[in-house]
């Protein structure tokens, strides 16, 4: 039996918050960010083996990357230190109160050299799920070529493979993404995606149901829909379920749609029936878009009924 629950891989990035314009100047402060980053962390809050793979600059920015992930308690045994390249960088401006803007410096990152080689040792001491997210496999051509070993390899060896499409239009064309994820979804057992990435995954243009459809045809389990501040739809082979948002105070959105996976995916490894997943992902996105942070806010297992019954500006004492 693997030590292991989940088994993630990507870029972990080095986030700079500015509280205001970043050309007015101001202070920037480090975090960690990175799609899979956020999903083995929200997993690791809630009591699971949470491991990260991937490639990180051999100096005090990769050391601080590694730093976060170790304090969470996520395994980081298989992570690969580059000394040839730097850390990938996201910076993120305070436009407005309800306005964030995003500016990345990536290319040529540690991460984005990441190859075959580096997750054979991960994925050969098993996992009982691997999450996969659409932003890695377009850094770079040795990146696609490993998201698509590790898909086959875990698939084949038993484990329960999740992609989150997460689209990202500056790292390639939809076209491109499509060429890529749609035959890479052949060996997934859960997609997520919002409504605008679902065809990413299928057909081009079509609607949610012919997509999803076509998706179940393809062997996958569940599709998961995010429709934001309207909670998530949640598709099998015996039909539709809904789920609602929380109620909640929405501050910072961003790291919302890797929560909501991390808290479907803690669902699957508790055993939980379809509904209980579903009230697990709205809950962990809940928490996220309550608090700012792309992950700093997300519950304890101890802290996931925090959110039920309460009322606006309720202090626990």
């Amino acid at each position: 039996m693997t030590d292991i629950d989940l088994l993630t891989f990507g870029e972990a990035l080095v986030s700079l918050r500015s509280a205001g314009p970043l050309a007015a100047g101001g202070p920037l402060t480090p975090h960690l960010a990175g799609a899979e980053c956020n999903v083995a962390i929200g997993v690791s809050r809630l009591g699971h083996r949470a491991a990260f793979v991937g490639r990180v600059s051999d100096d005090e920015l990769g050391g601080f990357l590694l730093r976060q992930l170790r304090a969470e308690c996520v395994d980081v045994a298989h992570v690969t230190r580059d000394p040839e390249r730097s850390a990938g960088l996201m910076f993120l401006e305070r436009r407005t109160a309800d306005l964030t803007r995003v500016v990345y410096q990536r290319a040529g990152s540690a991460g984005s050299a990441l190859r075959v080689d580096d997750l054979r040792a991960a994925l050969a001491a098993g996992t009982r799920v691997l999450h996969l997210t659409g932003i890695t496999p377009a850094l770079s051509d040795t990146v696609r070529e490993a998201t698509e070993w590790a898909a086959r390899t875990a698939a084949r060896a038993g484990a329960l493979v999740c992609l989150d499409v997460n689209y990202r239009a500056g790292l390639w064309s939809r076209d491109a993404a499509r060429a890529v994820l749609t035959p890479l979804a052949d060996h997934v057992s859960v997609v997520v995606a919002s409504a605008d990435e679902l065809d990413l995954v299928g057909v081009p243009g079509a609607d949610e149901q012919t997509v999803v459809a076509s998706l179940l045809d393809r062997g996958v389990s569940t599709v998961l829909v995010k429709l934001g501040g309207d909670g998530a739809r949640a598709y099998t082979r015996d039909g539709c379920r809904h789920a609602a948002a929380l109620p909640v105070t929405a501050v910072d959105t961003v790291g919302a749609g890797d929560a909501f996976t991390a808290g479907y995916l803690s669902g699957h490894l508790d055993g939980l029936d379809l509904a209980g997943r579903l009230r697990r992902a709205v809950t962990l996105g809940a928490f996220a878009v309550a608090g700012h942070g792309d992950w700093e806010c997300l519950p304890r297992r101890d802290e996931l009924s925090l959110l039920d019954s309460r009322q606006p500006g309720d202090t626990i004492r």
